[in-house]
């Protein structure tokens, strides 16, 4: 059962909580209406915007759809040539559906047919061999192409993470079966789906035929990646479950060409600001995190092919509009800056991007709060991750964030989920990460996962907008602590991060 923590004060100090405790809730977060999330939310997450892909046309409508909304309410754009964009690029690269994979006289077409599961070019030419019991180690299978039928996954404790259960039988026993049979020599593997494989197997087609992306002339210690074409580890794929019969006649020429493409895509953060009042402080920035895209429209789910994404994380992309409002009602003494981080969701490519190259100093930047999934589980509880070590890199941030929660949502606050320990690594899976590495004091705020994370049913309807508009109330407390208390928040001495 999880522990719910009252008592996250042991790990900042007495003087800089009572302080926080002291600062007054501005009048200005009355602003911050459950109606208006309601309405933001139900047209950033429907539909029309297809779930938002990193890299697509449905990320540059949302955007441009929230740069307006920023533009209403009164901030000041920061982005390339006085927009508020900020554009990097995306650069893709994928298995291409002109591979050639050949078994005999029958000729397969990828992502139809079969599916290969890695990203690696392959150039294989091999007799088959049938192996009808991948655990016995007495068959020699050097040098050929292993065909063999996808065994059942061990049993897996958790099961949070993303798509339909298909998917993630598959996925998991693909990763068990081939690695066992690819270790052994197999020049490479084709493994046969079986009943619930077969289900899942438009998933897996469809997820990876998207490739890997990285940033394009990424800045000196981001990486880039996706370029090369050197030869990969042997190949393993996956095969329709009407091909077993056919399959199982070895001795079979098989020719496998798997061809790799790349491609580059723009993709962008969405930034803004609303100036402080003291001509002093107002160099200083509070940033206020999210991300924009989610995973677009990829395989059908219970008659839905629109993953929309609005837990993830059109909460909290509608929460910082709220925010903006109070803060262009009543700004605080720093200045608070909005960045809508794109293209998360292929890897943290926009926190990454604009943590190296911000819009302002980095050394400006005193604190970054990052909200992702802000909407759903239990009414009263939430989670703050970087309150514990080794996460914690500013316990006088801390110290704030527990002071507006108690003037606020009057959350639990589940520990669990910032554990090192956690399954799941929360804490290094959102846009709040690339800024910690920098030695920026930061938090993450979460309502965490949930049986719909990462599938079509993430929809408008199923969020509990009272929770969502306390959590921004949360955020947009702890903000307004950081922008007119006078001492900045302080690092940990030390600090850090490692994973």
């Amino acid at each position: 059962m999880p522990r719910f923590v009252s008592a996250l004060a042991l790990v900042v100090t007495t003087a800089s909580f009572a302080a926080a405790q002291r600062a007054s809730v501005p009048g200005a977060m009355s602003r911050i209406r459950t109606e208006d999330l309601r309405r933001d939310l139900h047209y950033l997450a429907g539909d029309d915007f297809r779930g938002r892909e990193g890299g697509t046309l449905d990320e540059m409508r949302a955007s441009m759809w929230i740069a307006d909304q920023l533009k209403a309410i009164g901030v000041e754009p920061m982005g390339d040539n006085g927009t508020y964009f900020q554009w990097f690029g995306l650069r893709r690269t994928r298995i291409g559906a002109s591979s050639v994979v050949t078994v005999g006289l029958r000729t397969f077409t990828m992502w139809s047919d079969i599916a290969a599961t890695s990203n690696g070019p392959a150039e294989v030419s091999a007799p088959t061999i049938w192996v009808s019991d991948v655990t016995d180690t007495t068959l020699d299978i050097r040098g050929k192409v292993v065909i063999a039928q996808l065994r059942p996954p061990p049993q897996r404790g958790r099961q949070t993470s993303v798509n339909s259960p298909e998917y993630r039988y598959a996925n998991s026993a693909i990763q068990n079966t081939g690695v066992a049979l690819t270790r052994r020599g197999a020049a490479a593997v084709i493994l046969v789906a079986d009943e619930t494989a077969e289900i899942g197997f438009q998933g897996v087609a469809n997820i990876r035929s998207r490739g890997s992306y990285a940033l394009d002339g990424a800045p000196a210690g981001l990486g880039g990646g996706g370029r090369g074409n050197a030869q990969s580890p042997a190949p393993v794929l996956l095969v329709r479950r009407a091909m077993l019969d056919e399959l199982r006649q070895e001795g079979k020429l098989a020719t496998i060409r798997l061809f790799r493409e790349s491609f580059i895509y723009p993709s962008v953060n969405i930034v803004g600001r609303i100036r402080g009042t003291d001509a002093r402080l107002r160099d200083e920035y509070v940033l206020f995190s999210s991300h924009q895209d989610h995973d677009g429209v990829r395989y059908d789910v219970a008659g839905d092919s629109i993953w929309n994404g609005a837990d993830d994380n059109g909460t909290t992309s509608v929460a910082l509009l709220a925010i903006a409002r109070a803060f262009k009602a009543q700004p605080g003494r720093r200045s608070a800056l909005f960045v809508y981080h794109g293209a998360e969701e292929r890897g943290l490519l926009g926190s990454r991007y604009h943590s190296a190259t911000p819009v302002v100093p980095l050394s400006n930047i005193v604190a970054v709060l990052n909200g992702d999934m802000l909407g759903r589980n239990h009414p009263d509880s939430a989670s703050i991750m970087g309150v514990q070590p080794p996460h914690l890199n500013s316990s006088e941030l801390v110290s704030m964030a527990l002071a507006a929660n108690t003037a606020t949502g009057k959350f639990a606050l589940d520990s669990i989920w910032d554990r090192p320990t956690h399954p799941e690594n929360w804490y290094f899976r959102s846009d709040h990460l690339p800024y910690a590495r920098l030695n920026v004091p930061a938090l993450f705020f979460s309502s965490n996962l949930h049986p719909d994370y990462h599938t079509p049913r993430d929809e408008p309807e199923t969020i509990d907008y009272a929770k969502l508009t306390r959590i921004t109330q949360w955020m947009y407390l702890t903000g307004w602590l950081v922008a007119t208390t006078e001492k900045r928040p302080a690092l940990v001495p030390g600090f850090r991060l490692e994973r």
